[in-house]
């Protein structure tokens, strides 16, 4: 089992992604192949850990999907690594809202049986750091507090009061960092400015977290830690074999194990693929095995359906395993920027639209009005679109006042209010991603608001935090400003792919 450990911190803003993100560019490039991993359902950070490592952000949240997929899911996609990274949330304690440590940093680290780093903001403390460090470290037997990193130390006389407090904790300093606040990545509404916005000052950022952490942190010690992990047991999570039943495999890449052991690796290349094309504005890239060959004919003669994946800059949103789970049902996913591309992919026979942020780029996307045309039309034949929150916006009428492509009878604006949260949802309607009656969890985040928020058929019932009706589904289409993780609910890829066949 690959060695690991987890960054956690005691609040927000205490660092972790610094010290994360900065111990996985340090350990990629002094030679070790680190697999980046975040805990919960954020996009953002994983960008910055894909663009640290070279190898896809991957989210282990066991809210939406469940805590026996957490170990699975971080087998597959840290599998021929030497050293997993994982970023914590929140605080370390810190899970879904009245359910216990569920999809906590600590429950992440307990399934994992990985030892946990803790992040600790130094800046206006000296002695109580020890109570502090003691607190957390004590309070769940079962987390194992194997060191901290000292976070924004003001000087040396700091740094010496920080650890001399912290000498009889009985947990060590793996490392204290100073104030730089040249590495601070950009902020706006709804957190870190993405990769895909900023990729070269993005890299530069890195760099600098980098070379911060190599000179302020005890990286021998820390890769002791996470080497003092121990074995996993169970199978890793595989795209093909997730489904409930053998499915056609469309990939020339390695098989599934019979037993289900280790992963596919053409889910690695799919994933990579789309991170390039999502990170970037590079335009389209199609999404195939590591020979570099595409999906082969159905054994009818019929090519495989041309599943649309829009990324770039507007729509970096979305989970790794989607892209694989749609590979793995037959599809060819061929990525494009709804930004750059006039046309969408030769063949597309359905769409996926993730989140992102068509907000900052109402006009550039109501520019280009081929492309907008494209889209309505191919909603309008009846084939599969499957639109989460950003890709429920680019759907709409208008989006501030700009026209969007007009799939759906609603309107689309910017809003001061944080709509933020776990949610338990049922589909109300039956679509080209579910029957009604599924049973889902998810996640909203967006300062946006569509009017009407649900159409004739709408696509979810939300049972919490208030009851009500979310979503569209008309024809082909399902829109919602409901994030869902597919490996939770494969069914979802499979289904999607065989509407596309239809």
């Amino acid at each position: 089992m690959v060695a690991r450990v987890v960054v956690a911190a005691p609040s927000s803003g205490s660092g972790k992604t610094t010290v994360a993100t900065g111990l996985m560019a340090a350990f990629t490039e002094a030679g070790l192949a680190v697999s980046p991993h975040k805990v919960g359902p954020d996009y953002i950070d994983p960008g910055y850990h894909s663009l640290a490592t070279g190898r896809p952000g991957r989210n282990l949240d066991a809210y939406l999907c469940g805590p026996d997929l957490v170990a699975p899911l971080f087998a597959h996609g840290s599998a021929g690594c030497d050293l997993a990274v994982v970023e914590g949330v929140m605080g370390l304690y810190d899970g879904a809202a009245g359910q216990g440590e569920l999809a906590s940093t600590a429950h992440v680290a307990k399934l994992l049986r990985a030892p946990v780093v803790l992040v600790v903001d130094a800046s206006s403390q000296s002695r109580s750091v020890a109570a502090l460090v003691h607190g957390f470290a004590s309070w769940d037997p079962e987390v194992r507090v194997g060191g901290v990193i000292l976070n924004k130390v003001g000087s040396e006389r700091h740094e010496e009061l920080l650890r001399e407090a912290l000498d009889s904790s009985g947990v060590p300093v793996l490392g204290a960092l100073r104030r730089a606040p040249q590495v601070r990545a950009p902020s706006r509404h709804l957190g870190l400015v993405p990769v895909a916005e900023r990729r070269g000052e993005a890299l530069a950022a890195v760099a600098a977290l980098a070379s911060q952490v190599r000179g302020g942190v005890d990286l021998e010690a820390v890769l002791a830690l996470a080497r003092s992990a121990p074995e996993l047991s169970g199978a890793g999570w595989s795209p093909c074999g997730a489904f409930p039943s053998p499915a056609p495999s469309r990939n020339r890449g390695s098989a599934p194990d019979p037993g289900g052991g280790s992963p596919v690796r053409v889910g690695h290349a799919a994933a990579e693929s789309a991170l390039r094309a999502s990170s970037s504005n590079a335009g389209r890239a199609e999404i195939s095995s590591p020979d570099g060959q595409g999906p082969p004919d159905d054994s009818d003669g019929r090519k495989p359906p041309v599943v649309a994946l829009a990324g770039g800059a507007a729509f970096s949103f979305s989970y790794a395993e989607h892209a694989e789970l749609l590979a793995a049902a037959g599809a060819e996913v061929v990525t494009f920027d709804p930004l750059h591309d006039e046309e969408l992919p030769p063949g597309t026979r359905g769409l996926v639209i993730g989140g992102g942020f068509p907000e900052v780029y109402a006009p550039e996307l109501s520019a280009n009005e081929p492309l907008r045309k494209a889209v309505a039309e191919l909603a309008g034949s009846g084939a599969p679109v499957a639109a989460e929150c950003a890709g429920l916006l680019y759907l709409a009428r208008e989006l501030d006042g700009k026209p969007m492509c007009g799939v759906l009878d609603a309107t689309a604006r910017m809003s001061e209010r944080l709509t933020l949260g776990y949610r338990e949802a049922v589909a109300v309607s039956d679509s080209a991603l579910v029957g009604v009656g599924t049973r889902m969890r998810g996640h909203e985040f967006h300062r946006t608001v569509v009017e009407p928020g649900a159409g004739a058929a709408p696509a979810w019932g939300l049972h919490a935090p208030e009851r009500r009706v979310e979503g569209f589904v008309q024809r082909g289409v399902h829109a919602s400003y409901l994030h869902t993780h597919w490996a939770a609910e494969p069914g979802i890829a499979r289904r999607f792919v065989e509407r596309c066949k239809a």
